[in-house]
C-alpha cells in the first residue's frame, strides 16, 4: 500500500516495504489517519511509533500496529496478535504451537487443551502454551495466571479462557523467536488506561477486513471495513 502524500507535510516522512507493499508514513498520516483514541499524540510518540513500523516491517493499515492515546496518558504502541503467527510462521525453524488453559478441578490442578471448561464445575486458573522449534531440543513453555491479566472489563468479562489463552500463546512466541517478535507486545499486555478503551477482539482476528476505533461523542466502537476506511481517511 504506497501512500501519495505529495500534498501532505513531509515532516517525519519514512517510507519502507513489507511483503512486497510500500508504506508511507509521516507525522500527518499517523495523526490524522492511525491514532485510536481521543487523545493528542505527541511527536516524540509518533517517532516511536514509525520506529516500531519501520523496524519491525509492520502494515499498520491493516493493523498489524496501532497507536492508542487518551486524555494525558502516554500512548500505548500495541501490535496486532495475527502478526506474532504470520511473523512465527515465515521462520523455518518454526515447528507448531500447543495451546491451553488450566483449570482446577475436583481440587486437583489441571492443563486443558483448547479454550473449553465446565465453567459450573471447574474454576479457570490461567492459560499454557508451548512453542516448537526445529533446532531446539525442549519446547518454550509459558504459563501464566489468569490473576495477572484478568482486567475484568470489555472482552475479559465474557471469554476469559480464550483471552488468558492468547496472552499465553504470545508470550511463548516471544520467547521462542526473540529477534523477530521481542519488542513487540498485544494490547491485552498493556495496562488498561481508560474504562472507555473497548477495542475488542475483532481488531486480531478481522485485521484485513476491518479497522476498529471509538466514536468520540458516543463512546462506542465503531467498525468500518478497510476499503471505506483507506479511501475516506487516506489520501492517495
Amino acid at each position: 500500500m504506497e501512500i501519495n502524500s505529495r500534498n501532505l507535510p513531509d515532516k517525519g516522512r519514512t517510507t519502507y516495504e513489507v511483503a512486497g507493499q510500500s508504506i508511507t508514513l509521516s507525522y500527518d498520516i499517523v495523526r490524522n489517519t492511525l491514532v485510536k483514541g481521543n487523545g493528542k499524540v505527541s511527536d516524540a510518540e509518533i517517532v516511536a511509533f514509525i520506529t516500531l513500523c519501520k523496524y519491525n516491517k509492520l502494515n499498520p493499515f491493516l493493523n498489524e500496529a496501532y497507536l492508542i492515546k487518551f486524555g494525558d496518558s502516554p500512548a500505548q504502541l500495541v501490535v496486532g496478535q495475527e502478526t506474532y503467527f504470520k511473523r512465527a510462521d515465515a521462520c523455518q525453524n518454526y515447528d507448531g504451537i500447543q495451546s491451553g488453559i488450566i483449570i482446577s478441578r475436583n481440587g486437583q490442578v489441571i492443563d486443558v487443551e483448547g479454550c473449553f471448561f465446565d465453567s459450573k464445575n471447574e474454576i479457570l486458573l490461567g492459560g499454557w502454551a508451548k512453542v516448537y522449534r526445529s533446532d531446539r531440543k525442549y519446547p518454550h513453555v509459558q504459563r501464566l495466571s489468569l490473576s495477572e491479566y484478568d482486567k475484568k472489563q470489555s472482552i475479559w468479562n465474557d471469554k476469559k479462557a480464550t483471552m488468558i489463552c492468547k496472552i499465553a500463546k504470545v508470550h511463548a512466541l516471544r520467547e521462542a523467536f526473540p529477534a523477530q517478535l521481542g519488542a513487540m507486545y498485544t494490547e491485552y499486555e498493556m495496562p488498561q488506561q481508560q474504562p472507555e478503551l473497548r477495542v475488542e477482539e475483532e481488531i486480531k482476528e478481522e485485521a484485513n477486513k476491518q479497522i476498529i476505533d471509538l466514536d468520540k461523542e458516543s463512546g462506542e466502537v465503531v467498525f468500518a471495513k478497510t476499503e471505506e476506511v483507506q479511501q475516506s481517511q487516506i489520501p492517495f
